[in-house]
């Protein structure tokens, strides 16, 4: 459609009420204006989108007034669901003292306030944190702190600690260092000449598998592969990078239960770093604060983001060890310092969202009934796996993807043409719930807070979706 971008849109139907006025002009010029991230434009609008202009605790409301679950928490970032009146308040509070100021070289106590915290909360292993505006952010800034602390660490390993142990199907965001990093070949091809290199080690995607090999081989093959390349590596590794007990973004693909142990094991024994990014799987997603919480693990490094400020405003935090934060220390005409920061750096509107975020997880208990919220969880999902379409079911948590395949005897996919996830996902919002998919995966991320009626009406509104889309495509 040829828009017009010198005058508003007009309506010749004088009966249209403005509420449709509205939406009809929000739309014209979200087409004439705006690009949106991970988005096919040329099937944009064909695919129905929603014009989101409320929240109402678990739901989106739209332009139309429709209620949706909204099962992807936003993109992964909403625990406790929309206008939570605390953070609400405690924004406003914020906002009649102030917004914003520089942490270059100075201080808020909100930033201050959060990282005592974070420190508190977060593994024994960390002692610091570093401020930045979003996962990408957060993650290269570990990426660049591993690389300066090795050049600056006293054992004699700056010449050769320059490269990174990073898994296929990775995603740490798309910065151009978290790009290097991340193995999503979709997301991730087209960059090649502004990425560097990195030793890969295979995903942990056991569902892809030959066909004639069992799970228990597959498992046993990916970690043979990944002690088999870290020990070919490991004296030039500055750090291994990866996203603790599931890959999000590449698919919801779980590790093997005790392979981030092991991971942290084989670390240390090869002298070099453990960096998480827990952007995705952290802050209650798996039942424990931090994923790494799951096996017991000490990072070096971690970064977080999404769900800290309650999926109001942006804000990430790299959290990293005082071994790592005394490597920068020196008079600074050694230049020793981290020359790295952001204008937003420690926002205090971010860090007091952030610190409520955190009231809400002490106040509600919330670690203490999401294992039983989890088990619930898994036992709903069980239905769809009667579903001959649905080729696995994977769970962390409060996170899962639900694979579907056109054949399940060969676990073949969908032609990437036919754009059946997104066709599924369209089906739920008959049942009220709002989905996104990651290829032929459908994804279900909701709140922290869901109740379980509402985890029902989750589940339905999938198994309507594969039952009403996928015959037509099989």
């Amino acid at each position: 459609m040829e828009l017009d971008r010198q005058s508003p849109l007009s309506h010749d139907n004088g009966d249209m009420s403005e509420l449709e006025a509205s939406k009809a002009q929000l739309e014209q010029w979200d087409d004439a204006y705006v690009w949106h991230p991970f988005t096919p434009h040329s099937v944009y609008r064909e695919e129905e989108p929603l014009t989101i202009v409320e929240g109402e605790g678990h739901y989106l409301v739209d332009a139309d007034g429709e209620r949706y679950l909204d099962g992807a928490s936003s993109i992964w970032c909403n625990p406790f669901g929309h206008c939570r009146e605390e953070i609400d308040e405690r924004i406003r509070d914020q906002l009649d003292s102030i917004a914003h100021s520089t942490l270059l070289g100075n201080a808020n106590d909100q930033s201050i306030l959060l990282a005592k915290r974070l420190v508190e909360l977060a593994p024994d292993s960390i002692g610091k944190v570093f401020y930045s505006d979003d996962g990408s952010t957060a993650m290269e800034i570990a990426l660049k702190m591993a690389i300066q602390y090795w050049q600056q660490a006293d054992d004699g390993a700056e010449d050769h600690r320059t490269k990174f142990l990073s898994f296929s199907n990775q995603y740490n965001g798309d910065t151009v260092g978290a790009t290097s990093t991340g193995g999503i070949d979709l997301f991730h091809a087209r960059f090649e000449p502004l990425l560097f290199e990195v030793v890969r080690a295979p995903s942990p995607y056991i569902f892809d598998r030959p066909l004639d090999q069992s799970r228990e081989e597959a498992v046993e093959q990916f970690v043979s592969e990944f002690d088999r390349i870290i020990d070919t590596h490991g004296d030039e590794l500055a750090a291994v990078v990866m996203e603790p007990c599931m890959q999000g973004a590449g698919g919801m693909i779980t590790f093997p239960d005790g392979f981030l142990r092991h991971a942290r094991e084989k670390t240390r024994e090869h002298g070099t770093l453990l960096i998480l990014d827990e952007v995705a799987m952290g802050m209650g997603r798996t039942g424990t604060m931090f994923a790494c919480e799951q096996e017991d693990v000490q990072p070096d490094i971690m970064s977080i983001a999404k769900m800290l400020t309650g999926g109001y405003v942006p804000l990430a935090a790299t959290l990293t060890s005082d071994e790592i934060y005394e490597a920068f220390l020196g008079p600074p005409e050694e230049g020793k310092t981290f020359f790295h920061g952001h204008t937003y750096t420690g926002n205090a509107l971010g860090c007091a969202a952030a610190r409520a975020t955190l009231d809400i997880f002490d106040d509600e208990n919330v670690l203490d009934y999401l294992p039983d919220k989890i088990d619930y969880f898994e036992e709903a999902l069980e239905p769809l796996n009667d579903l001959e379409w649905v080729g696995d079911i994977r769970q962390c948590g409060m996170a899962v993807g639900v694979e579907m395949v056109s054949d399940p005897e060969t676990r073949e996919g969908f032609e990437a043409v036919d754009r059946v996830s997104q066709k599924v996902c369209r089906k739920a919002r008959e049942k009220g719930v709002f989905l996104r998919p990651l290829g032929d995966v459908i994804v279900l991320m909701p709140p922290l807070s869901i109740e379980r009626d509402e985890i029902d009406q989750l589940v339905d509104a999938v198994e309507h979706g594969i039952k009403t889309v996928v015959p037509e495509f099989v």
